[in-house]
């Protein structure tokens, strides 16, 4: 074994310009496989200081005749005053295509999950890519997620196997295609974690949890990696459309690459003041996916959504169980409905998906349920582009929000229902499944309408009347009944709005 020192990233270092702050270390050499058959391992020391730069690069000289690359990491965990960030240091690696922002060299990542991984033509750790193990410069990648005011010492240990290659085999996807119903409400959950990042449920695990919660739909979502694409297509059927995505987990918020094309990789290496999401934004349409930024107002470091919501397709407002900042988001979201009707402009529909990584976490709590021509990725897509859905709890609940006026029109989630300013418009809600929960009707003037208590049966029909001119747009909550005090209970549904009015 040899070893090389780090040692305070200082003389050894060349910084290199891009999206987020990165440096590169002095590179690491091995002997080439005419020195012998056996494995080679070189041991890396270093310690990063408060205020590391986002990405530390390890260059990796990989001699011919490689057949396997093996990672492996320990970090001190120093004890830090109250209040103060420990340290975490997530780690990935880059073959010798390179380390550029977009991703051409990217074979693979496991944020903090993982304590080592391998590489090779025929398998990989889930969260990496399975190819040929090319000579060059390979790069490992860590990210040192936060800092210690210590500072954060690792210890890097490489391994180099030297033999016959396997055989990269070519992968196979789950179809963009389930049987359906026709034009119909589908049941959807399209932020869940695997093996493949940093869940601790297998694909198959969770398609069953899926089938088992009523779901017709699902998204896959690892942090960072599109490792998880081709471990789906056996776990498809008819009953179940599983779409490929990707949860793009910047430093500066967290965004759902909902139903890309399989393989679609996307960059997640830069902050907000870089001004680099857009173009990004731009891959995941030009892959066929959607843009949704995932828990916006989420508390943990890095997960608060900064770059803004022009991009967005759509917005995730419910995130797993119901908290406090699930209900900042929402009436952050309802913020950004009224500002659109104020000033003309398009709305961004929201949604809600589970994030669910392990027991107890449960998948399809909450789900989006979409109005789709049909259970394609591009229906669905269509549908949940156009707000024609609404966030419940379970499959166990089921509503349906309407507006009609006098002469016959009607509009239902995601429409519009074109009457004159004062036309009295009656809007009814149909909710199944919601024993004890309350309705309210919000607007862009708030909430101007609370009903009594659904019966234990959780079955009722709600009816509002109100005119175009007294509420620009009507939306639906369902809310299960407040422990104490003036706060409102966690949600048990909510819908995309319903406009009223001529544009």
């Amino acid at each position: 074994m040899c070893e090389d020192d780090h040692a305070g990233i200082g003389r050894r270092a060349v910084f290199v310009t891009g999206a987020a702050a990165a440096l590169t270390l002095g590179t690491v050499s091995f002997a080439s496989a005419a020195g012998g058959p056996g494995p080679r391992t070189r041991t890396v020391r270093g310690t990063l200081p408060p205020g590391s730069p986002d990405f530390v690069y390890v260059p990796v000289e990989v001699p011919p005749g490689v057949r396997e690359i093996r990672v492996s990491y320990t970090y001190d965990r120093p004890a830090v005053p109250a209040g103060t960030p420990g340290n975490a240091l997530d780690i990935g690696v880059f073959d010798e295509r390179g380390t550029g922002l977009g991703g051409r060299g990217f074979r693979g990542w496991s944020g903090g999950a993982r304590t080592e991984f391998f590489v090779r033509a025929d398998d990989a750790t889930p969260g990496y890519v399975p190819g040929p193990v090319r000579a060059g410069t390979w790069h490992i990648a860590l990210g040192p997620y936060t800092v210690a005011p210590q500072g954060l010492s690792y210890e890097l240990t490489i391994r180099l196997t030297y033999g016959e290659p396997g055989e990269t085999a070519r992968p196979v996807y789950p179809p963009s295609r389930a049987r359906g119903r026709g034009r119909a409400w589908y049941r959807g959950d399209c932020h869940l974690h695997s093996v493949h990042s940093d869940g601790r449920r297998t694909p198959a695990e969770i398609a069953a949890l899926a089938r088992a919660a009523g779901l017709d739909f699902v998204n896959s979502s690892e942090h960072n990696t599109h490792s998880a694409h081709a471990h789906w297509a056996d776990l498809a059927g008819d009953d179940l459309l599983i779409m490929l995505g990707e949860e793009v987990t910047t430093r500066n918020g967290h965004v759902v690459a909902l139903g890309t094309d399989p393989g679609t990789f996307v960059d997640w290496r830069y902050r907000a003041r870089d001004n680099r999401f857009g173009r990004f934004a731009r891959q995941i349409r030009r892959a066929g996916g959607l843009v949704v930024p995932a828990h916006p107002h989420a508390t943990c470091i890095g997960c608060n959504w900064k770059f803004g919501f022009g991009e967005a397709d759509a917005v995730e407002v419910w995130n797993g169980p119901w908290t406090p900042d699930d209900e900042v988001a929402l009436a952050d979201w309802d913020g950004m409905l009224v500002a659109s009707v104020r000033d003309g402009r398009d709305w961004i529909p929201a949604m809600g998906s589970s994030d669910s990584h392990r027991d107890p976490d449960v998948v399809g709590h909450p789900q989006t349920v979409v109005l789709a021509d049909d259970l394609t990725r591009e229906a669905v897509q269509e549908g949940i582009r156009a707000g024609r859905s609404y966030v419940a709890e379970s499959s166990r609940l089921s509503l349906a929000l309407t507006a009609s006026g006098g002469r016959g029109e009607h509009a239902g989630i995601g429409e519009r229902l074109p009457v004159d300013p004062d036309t009295p418009v009656t809007v009814r809600l149909e909710v199944t499944g919601a024993p004890r929960c309350t309705v309210r009707f919000v607007t862009d003037q708030g909430v101007l309408f609370t009903g009594a208590p659904l019966p234990v049966s959780g079955s009722g029909t709600v009816e509002w009347r109100t005119t175009a001119s007294y509420a620009a747009y009507v939306r639906a909550e369902l809310r299960h009944e407040a422990a104490a005090g003036p706060l409102p209970g966690a949600l048990a549904a909510f819908t995309n709005p319903v406009f009223l009015g001529r544009r």
